[in-house]
């Protein structure tokens, strides 16, 4: 269930029903960001506050080969910034990460979702603040669901030991991802002095050490 129960669908925005326009490359991996895994490679979206410095984090994680940001978990198709930045669209900042699963795997990567951010901070990430920055896990089938859930049960546990409270993140099946515009694609490529927010919580996440 959506973490946004203050704001129904029907009282959300109406947003449109042609895509914003997005360049199809990402310009660091120079893959198309539209397309999708191979059978060598898996799918899976985070949102972990800010998604500019959330996609660096990726595109700079060894075996990633696709990052783009947009937004997802809301209502409003095909909402631009802009909207999502109102609060009432109900999405939040998603980074879609494709990675080769014969140079990494999905507990890694889920490990450096975890260690990148505070899961616990709920509508917000530090002084970012508002729904479009809450924690989220969206996948693309059942079995990274599965994994995804065990991850995050096991890094509440070490959290718990560490006096942090209980994890906020949204762990859930994708419905609709929505490509941002083209100015937010590889934004801390295009300006490397930009704003980045990301932060985590100091807690090493148990995943691929155990």
């Amino acid at each position: 269930m959506k973490n946004i129960n203050f704001l129904s669908k029907e009282n959300a925005l109406k947003g449109r029903s042609e895509p914003i326009f997005t360049e199809d490359t990402n310009i660091v991996t120079k893959e198309n960001i539209k397309r999708h895994a191979i059978p060598s490679e898996k799918e899976i979206y985070f949102a972990m506050g800010c998604y500019w410095g959330a996609e660096r984090r990726f595109w700079n994680t060894a075996g990633v080969k696709v990052t783009a940001v947009g937004f997802a978990g809301g209502y409003t198709p095909n909402p631009t910034y802009k909207e999502v930045c109102t609060g009432q669209t109900g999405h939040t900042e998603v980074v879609k990460v494709i990675f080769n699963t014969n140079e990494t795997s999905l507990p890694e990567v889920l490990k450096v979702f975890w260690e990148s951010h505070d899961p616990t901070q709920g509508m917000r990430q530090g002084n970012d603040i508002g729904t479009q920055y809450r924690s989220a896990i969206y996948t693309v089938n059942d079995d990274d669901l599965e994994t995804a859930l065990k991850s995050r049960d096991d890094y509440q546990k070490r959290l718990t030991e560490n006096g942090f409270g209980k994890i906020t993140t949204e762990v859930e099946p994708l419905e609709t991802f929505y490509f941002a515009e083209t100015e937010h694609q590889q934004y801390l490529h295009k300006n490397p002095n930009g704003y980045c927010g990301l932060a985590g919580t100091g807690i090493s996440c148990p995943i691929g050490l155990t």
